[in-house]
């Protein structure tokens, strides 16, 4: 076997490693979104024993943010454990929300589009997938969701906490996405 044979076939191997290892997914349906914190413990997700129910719940947590702030924040201080907002994070979900930019995090359900104006099909529906690079780092799980109005997944990282949970770490979950046709001056 010559160096280009041994090449290829070394090529072929590493193709088809990666190709397995993309796209693990879960599906998550709602009925209804959670609306405060007791709602959202009331779901089987709210046992935080997976890293894909804590990115589940993250998404629920930030459109109950997007309109009603301290019932939202309560909710993302139970996905984060022992690591509550900080003034600076709080800070940071209202810039993000800032000239009426609720419909972000509702972008991820299934069939929220520009199109739609950004209102998801019920039951509310929710894949949050891994790929090649979720697991880069002990501890750590970063998971990705697909929004409507944008190209590339949005991730969020989770971290393991010594009591076996999955903790929300951080999310890149709120970078602009784009307008719902309504609001988009060259669509009308």
């Amino acid at each position: 076997m010559g160096l280009f044979d041994f090449l290829n076939n070394f090529k072929k191997k590493t193709v088809n490693t990666v190709k397995a290892s993309v796209s693990p997914k879960a599906e998550f349906v709602f009925d209804e979104l959670p609306k405060n914190l007791a709602e959202m413990k009331a779901l089987s997700e709210a046992t935080l024993d997976d890293p894909y129910k804590t990115a589940a719940l993250t998404v629920c947590a930030l459109c109950v943010y997007a309109k009603d702030r301290e019932n939202g924040k309560e909710m993302i201080n139970y996905l984060r454990g022992p690591r509550p907002l900080s003034g600076m994070d709080i800070q940071f979900l209202n810039d993000r929300f800032m000239d009426g930019k609720w419909y972000i995090p509702f972008s991820f359900f299934a069939g929220a589009t520009p199109a739609t104006e950004y209102k998801p099909t019920k039951p509310y529906t929710l894949l949050v997938r891994s790929n090649q690079y979720s697991d880069q780092n002990q501890g750590y799980k970063k998971l990705f969701v697909q929004s409507g109005g944008a190209d590339s997944l949005r991730a969020i990282t989770l971290r393991l906490g010594a009591d076996g949970k999955w903790y929300l770490w951080e999310q890149e979950l709120l970078s602009s996405i784009r307008v719902p046709q309504s609001q988009n001056v060259w669509a009308n």
